[in-house]
């Protein structure tokens, strides 16, 4: 960045390129340890102030305190929101259209077949891909109902799969 000058930080003393908006007042580098430095001395000023010696003291924040808490009864004790991490949104069961020349994409619409599935078997097959999306998860459904149908049933027809299969390994005698 042309016109803005290095500074050394006051913590780990290593020149750094300060942010061009802050670029006067900024001592620290954005390493962790540096910022948690900034914040601490940045407390220490602020706590030298003489207006501030006393700011969480006295009889009026006793009272607010004892207001908050009043107004907030039991707020420890609260279990912490499960966040979900999936990518997608729930499934939400959807009317099939009848597709006359494609019967087998009618059977096997996304949300039967995925709510037929217990969702240990869906998470099963995502970590073993690495899929994460709905119709990743399903394509790679069917290929594994197609290679189980196919060991199960090796006569049936649409197998695509002898019975015997070289990229599984062979039992122990």
């Amino acid at each position: 960045m042309p016109g803005i000058k290095r500074k050394k930080c006051c913590h780990c003393h290593i020149l750094f390129v300060p942010d061009p908006r802050n670029r006067d007042r900024q001592r620290y580098c954005r390493q962790p340890e540096c910022r948690k430095a900034s914040k601490a001395a940045s407390q220490r000023r602020w706590l030298q102030k003489p207006d501030n010696r006393d700011y969480f003291s006295g009889p009026e924040n006793v009272q607010r305190v004892q207001r908050w808490r009043d107004d907030n009864p039991g707020y420890w004790l609260r279990k912490p929101k499960i966040t979900s991490d999936a990518l997608q949104d729930p499934l939400i069961q959807q009317t099939l259209e009848t597709i006359d020349n494609n019967t087998d994409f009618a059977d096997n619409a996304l949300q039967d077949l995925l709510t037929r599935q217990p969702s240990v078997l869906i998470g099963i097959i995502a970590q073993l891909t690495g899929y994460a999306l709905q119709d990743d998860i399903v394509m790679a459904a069917r290929r594994m109902q197609q290679f189980g149908n196919d060991i199960l049933n090796p006569q049936c027809e649409g197998g695509r799969h002898g019975s015997q299969t070289t990229h599984l390994p062979r039992p122990y005698p």
